[in-house]
């Protein structure tokens, strides 16, 4: 299976009639390392081994990117990091994606309504990425923020949506080895498999604790698009998830998910 911002050729076709553009890859290869990099800088040598692009082409690529806003370095070119411009480009798919914007304002009815974090993401690939977020007006550590990324398969919102995939998404996207972020994770395909039949039956996902320890998750699925592309969810710490909490959060979700489906309806 590919990785996510590999080239999809070596030879330079794409496989869909159009020649790849060797440098415009290599580009998109580079942002997304240094996206996915979190708060470290990346050097020159571990992207070069990272892109197999040797280290002068690399260099001079890097340099270009600087240039230009998309990526930052350091006073002697030895550090890497995304730049300023990825930030403005990201923030306008934000500002025009209109389904983000009928679910903004649900979310913050959510919030309020259930005091807890609600979150809104898309399914990319073997990812969810998170679009809003909606903190909890009790404290709770931040653990997701707009624009990152996160494996589908330990989290409710991902599982919602893996739960709406056919098959062969599954076959395509998903790495051989599922990553373990707990105990509770579930990183066995068979496994998997058998707890989306369960998700789809049940009409939502839980993420309990499978990827953050003490903290619970409800993930509904947007069914506004076949397949599902978005989900919302609500994040609840166990110390506060009685019962009665439980009912109260998953008949809430239910009734945003309809609400946001009949709005796509208009």
């Amino acid at each position: 299976m590919r990785g996510r911002g590999e080239p999809a050729d070596a030879d330079g076709g794409g496989g869909g009639g159009v020649r790849e553009v060797k440098s415009a890859a290599r580009t998109v290869q580079v942002l997304e390392i240094l996206a996915n990099g979190g708060s470290e800088q990346v050097r020159l040598r571990e992207l070069s081994e990272k892109t197999g692009v040797p280290r002068s082409s690399l260099y001079a690529l890097l340099q270009t990117l600087v240039a230009c806003g998309w990526v930052r370095t350091d006073a002697t070119n030895s550090f890497y990091s995304i730049g300023i411009r990825a930030l403005l480009t990201g923030t306008r798919y934000l500002d025009t994606d209109a389904r983000l914007g009928l679910a903004g304002p649900v979310l913050d009815r959510l919030a309020e309504e259930l005091g807890e974090t609600t979150h809104f993401a898309r399914l990319d690939g073997p990812d969810i990425v998170y679009l809003a977020t909606r903190e909890s007006r009790h404290y709770l550590r931040p653990f997701s923020r707009v624009g990152r990324r996160l494996p589908a398969q330990a989290s409710a919102l991902g599982k919602a949506l893996l739960a709406e995939q056919p098959p062969a998404y599954l076959e395509r996207e998903l790495p051989p080895v599922l990553p373990s972020y707990t105990a509770r994770t579930i990183s066995d395909h068979a496994a998997l498999r058998e707890h989306l039949d369960a998700v789809r039956k049940r009409g939502y996902a839980i993420d309990d604790e499978e990827h953050i320890e003490g903290v619970v998750c409800f993930g509904f699925a947007l069914r506004y698009s076949s397949p599902a592309e978005d989900a919302i969810s609500c994040s609840v710490p166990t110390v506060r998830l009685s019962e009665e909490h439980r009912e109260r959060i998953v008949a809430a979700m239910f009734q945003a998910r309809e609400e946001l489906e009949r709005a796509h309806l208009r």
